[in-house]
């Protein structure tokens, strides 16, 4: 069984490589930008001047295409390991429908809510937003909630290329199954002939995520089941064995792009194919110098793009996700240990189960892949340090009814009714503690940068932090250390970068964002139960210039005010009788 998102990928990236003359190489090792087009045997090549080596943050490609796609979130029955229960899906499937486009295009998203008691938005995971974070959708920064029967469309143009994923990012619906991929097509540090598309590695809990969370707010829960792609097998206490696993088909002597990510409630994935090393070659968005390795570990919301030459001996090969269970144990007695596993097959007539042995040993830590091989392709340095902002990270006591994590002593807590971008348009800077928000930017050019060090040194917990609305670059990861002040240590010179790394235990994460798109960033701990309990705070970057020159000059007449200033009085009127209300941080 071919994997079922492969055949329009290949498509996709079959229509957008040109059967053109090989790509020159100039005196620098560089491509001609002028005869650079994308191939199977030309991936670092693009189209119209642009390649691997264009530097995406200043250049984007002028493609005039809109791509318009229709999502409706629905409530279904689910049964990915042959369990049923209620969750809450894009389409009516889990994962929801694959969305695609180009680098460069526009991306046009018409989001309905046909769900009966639950407001939602739509985030679309790692994208920058340049200039258009009204388009970021979270509630209570960027936009108030759809409320049940609204709608929202969200168009934005993409500057970055790679693979991502959307998700809800409204309380627990990411982990209810509200997540689908997002792959923007462009250039790739090394050569492949076929796209597998995204690979999706998660836990699965048996009761709603939700119910768990209400039972015991503020808890932490091991999860019944892990699934590949939406499915996996479950054995029950009497043996009875539910589910299927999920199947690629591979041909012996090409190569294939995989694309993983983690798109768990809780966990870390030490992924690897019985038999197989592979290449990878990004990660998050940002390529990478191409290395070899037998497996990855791979946080939640991170992605790792690998390339798998099919050279092995034609036969059935386990795929093995690698849950850590250094990290999070499984509670449940599905597939043994918690490592979700799907098949690699030589024969698409084979339907016999690998007999492969898993010869990798999993990592024994929760923590990224070593730095020193995640070397970006595009060399970009970090200057202009302008601010250092140090947050100290701690455990609270209840707050709003549950355990909470604060963030120098305040926790996140969003007003759904008035998010954070509307006060920036109204020019109202009275904030609230509990919206956790660091103001930066105005007074400062857009090449200057600002740093963010989240220390947790007192916690034995790992973290795995996103930052909307930029790619950051990691100056320092240090564990079982406290912060000491000092930025004599920090890596300057063509840092990692991507947009979720590790904070480790007892330790510091310091990353560095050049100020150049104003607007109101989130920043949170992607494991949902620290999200709801309150891991996170909001940068409020450049107002001024947002109010000038970006995201907010078209305010009156954008797609958010259009529909978003009425969704928002839609919302208020819907919360007079919700049946739910707000019982977590909001995101």
């Amino acid at each position: 069984m071919i994997a079922p998102l492969s055949g329009l990928v290949a498509a996709l990236f079959g229509a957008a490589a040109l059967a053109l003359p090989a790509p020159e190489v100039n005196s620098l090792g560089l491509f001609e930008r002028e005869t650079c087009t994308n191939s199977a045997t030309s991936r670092e090549c693009w189209s119209d001047g642009f390649d691997i080596n264009t530097n995406f943050y200043l250049e984007t490609p002028e493609t005039g295409v809109e791509r318009e796609y229709w999502l409706s979130v629905e409530e279904a029955d689910c049964a990915p390991d042959g369990i049923s229960r209620k969750c809450q899906t894009f389409n009516g499937t889990v994962p929801g429908p694959l969305i695609t486009a180009d680098w460069g295009d526009t991306l046009t998203i018409h989001v309905t809510n046909n769900l009966l008691d639950n407001g939602t938005t739509v985030h679309w995971h790692g994208l920058r937003q340049l200039n258009s974070s009204e388009m970021d959708g979270v509630p209570g920064v960027t936009q108030c909630p759809i409320p049940p029967g609204g709608s929202m469309t969200y168009s934005f143009r993409v500057s970055q290329y790679g693979s991502t994923w959307y998700h809800s990012h409204f309380t627990f619906q990411v982990s209810e199954g509200m997540f689908g991929p997002l792959i923007i097509n462009g250039p790739a540090s090394s050569d492949y002939d076929e796209d597998l598309g995204l690979f999706f590695l998660q836990d699965w809990s048996h009761t709603p995520i939700m119910e768990l969370w209400a039972r015991n707010r503020g808890g932490f829960f091991t999860l019944d089941n892990t699934l590949i792609n939406g499915t996996n097998t479950f054995t029950a206490s009497d043996g009875t064995v539910t589910g299927e696993k999920y199947e690629v088909v591979v041909e012996k002597g090409k190569s294939y792009r995989l694309r993983l990510i983690n798109v768990a409630v809780d966990g870390f994935f030490d992924f690897r194919i019985d038999g197989h090393n592979f290449t990878v070659i990004s990660t998050d968005f940002v390529p990478v110098q191409p290395y070899v390795t037998d497996s990855v570990q791979i946080g939640i919301g991170q992605r790792y793009d690998i390339v798998i030459e099919a050279n092995a001996e034609a036969a059935n090969y386990w795929i093995r996700g690698g849950w850590n269970t250094a990290c999070v144990a499984i509670g449940g007695s599905g597939d043994v240990s918690g490592d979700a596993t799907a098949i690699l097959r030589y024969d698409a007539t084979s339907t016999e189960d690998p007999t492969t042995e898993d010869t990798v040993t999993t990592m024994t830590q929760c923590f990224d892949e070593n730095k020193s091989h995640l070397i970006p392709i595009l060399d970009v340095n970090v200057t202009n340090l302008k601010s250092v902002f140090v947050e100290d990270l701690s455990l609270s006591t209840a707050f709003h009814g549950y355990l909470t994590w604060t963030l120098n002593g305040s926790t996140l807590y969003l007003d759904w009714d008035e998010p954070t971008l509307k006060k920036v348009h109204d020019n109202n800077t009275s904030y609230d503690s509990e919206e956790n928000i660091i103001s930066v930017g105005n007074g400062f050019a857009a090449d200057d940068w600002a740093v963010l060090v989240i220390d947790t040194a007192a916690i034995a917990v790992n973290h795995p932090m996103h930052l909307h609305g930029h790619d950051f670059f990691i100056l320092a990861q240090a564990a079982g250390t406290s912060f000491d002040g000092s930025t004599d240590s920090f890596n300057l010179v063509n840092p990692t970068r991507r947009d979720v790394a590790i904070l480790p235990a007892n330790g510091y994460l310091a990353i560095a964002f050049q100020l150049d798109n104003p607007g109101t960033w989130l920043v949170h701990c992607h494991i949902a139960w620290h999200t709801g309990e309150g891991l996170a705070l909001q940068f409020v970057e450049s107002p001024d210039a947002a109010l000038t020159s970006g995201a907010l000059v078209n305010w009156d007449n954008s797609a958010w005010n259009g529909n978003g200033a009425d969704m928002c009085a839609a919302w208020e009127e819907y919360t007079t009788n919700q049946v739910y209300p707000q019982d977590d941080s909001g995101i």
